[in-house]
């Protein structure tokens, strides 16, 4: 027997996310009833984490459905949203949700112009499209925004979802986004750029160099915050902070390479940062901001 208060899902966007919250709506016994699906990647995935849910077009799956899922890229959701409504898909007391971090409920305007209820469900987690993430999901935290009245039912299906929903408001969206994508974007290209000059210096299995250090400094991070800081900058050695720029610049055959950039501009927001809770004093920290060269300004006073 289904438990009350089941929906009628559609998926419009075939994607990692997607398939994987289709498939974690499923389990939570909604029934997922379309799913749109272009590429033959999003089309096997439908067929890997929806078996059985059949591939329509996507104003169908708007017209068969009682909540929409929207998990398509965020440059494609304000014309997807205009489209349905210039053809007068949505249907008043529908929710439809996107997956969008960067944007809140504005962007889905002629959603709610139809009567329909509009959400947004981002969750703060990297997907590989695959039913681990599934897993994945009962450690994850989504970012909810809806209409207050609306916030319980946004709240109530991430729940469903086996995740933790927290609230965002519709004005700070994209700076949500933006540390998101900072935190968890730029570490793989931390990650990346490590590993290259590993490699390069004759160490066959970097990731094995790295792991360790990299888990015990994230758990560490998280845990006491900047008070995990460590390292040449935060300890004031201006003499090895110019030794890595050097060896850097050598490496990149100028001051243009990636690395060299990445490296210099993360040193100077840590040395603003150890500035700004007294682990550098004032002539240290002048004297990393002359070995940094342009780009660090000093902290604010009290």
């Amino acid at each position: 027997m289904a438990k009350p208060g089941r929906l009628g899902v559609g998926i419009i966007g075939a994607g990692k996310v997607g398939a994987v919250l289709g498939a974690a709506l499923r389990a939570a016994e909604h029934a997922v009833v379309g799913v749109s699906a272009v590429s033959e990647a999003s089309r096997e995935r439908a067929e890997t984490l929806l078996p059985g849910v059949p591939i329509l077009d996507v104003q169908e799956i708007v017209e068969r459905s009682e909540l929409v899922l929207l998990a398509v890229p965020d440059d494609a959701l304000g014309a997807l949203v205009e489209g349905l409504g210039k053809l007068r898909a949505w249907q008043p007391g529908q929710l439809v949700a996107h997956t969008s971090g960067r944007f809140g409920v504005g962007i889905l305007r002629p959603v709610r112009a139809a009567g329909a209820i509009p959400l947004a469900l981002h969750p703060a987690m990297t997907f590989t499209g695959m039913s681990l993430d599934l897993t994945r999901l009962l450690d994850c935290t989504f970012g909810v925004t809806a209409d207050a009245a609306m916030l319980p039912i946004a709240q109530a299906l991430v729940v469903e979802m086996g995740a933790e929903p927290v609230a965002i408001a519709e004005a700070d969206r994209t700076l949500y986004h933006a540390a998101l994508a900072h935190g968890s974007n730029h570490l793989v290209t931390l990650v990346a750029q490590s590993s290259q000059l590993l490699r390069e210096v004759g160490v066959e299995s970097p990731e094995r160099m790295l792991g360790p250090l990299l888990r015990a400094t994230l758990e560490n991070a998280l845990a006491s915050g900047e008070s995990a800081l460590t390292g040449p900058v935060a300890r004031g050695d201006v003499g090895t902070v110019t030794a890595h720029a050097e060896a850097l610049k050598e490496h990149d055959g100028g001051a243009g390479g990636d690395i060299l950039a990445a490296y210099l501009a993360m040193a100077r927001a840590t040395a603003v940062r150890a500035a700004s809770r007294g682990l550098l004093k004032e002539d240290q920290f002048g004297e990393m901001k002359r070995a940094l060269g342009d780009g660090t300004q000093p902290p604010e006073g009290p």
